[in-house]
């Protein structure tokens, strides 16, 4: 049997995996819709806007970190989410050419 040229980068696959089942949770759609509409944001206005507890939002916040979804950065005492854009683009393209 011949082998024929690789359709998709074994490494974004693995990273689509994590990422989509990061974001397999009514939760963290929400959280990630409330970041990518507010753009930088820290945990308070996060939890007060979703009627979330503290404790349940980091939990939340912290397994969309682990995947690479959300970059933090230090704004004096509190942490300051964003969406990692370029990150979901190449799970966009790894999902693209398995649809294709």
């Amino acid at each position: 049997m011949s082998k024929q040229g690789t359709l998709f980068n074994e490494e974004h696959l693995r990273l689509s995996a994590t990422i989509m089942r990061a974001v397999a949770n009514n939760v963290r759609i929400k959280i990630l819709a409330f970041i990518d509409t507010e753009g930088e944001t820290p945990v308070s206005p996060i939890y007060q806007s979703l009627g979330l507890e503290q404790s349940m939002t980091s939990a939340h916040l912290k397994i969309l970190r682990n995947a690479g979804i959300v970059k933090t950065h230090r704004d004096g005492r509190q942490v300051v989410y964003s969406i990692d854009y370029e990150k979901l683009n190449k799970v966009k393209e790894a999902i693209s050419i398995l649809a294709s």
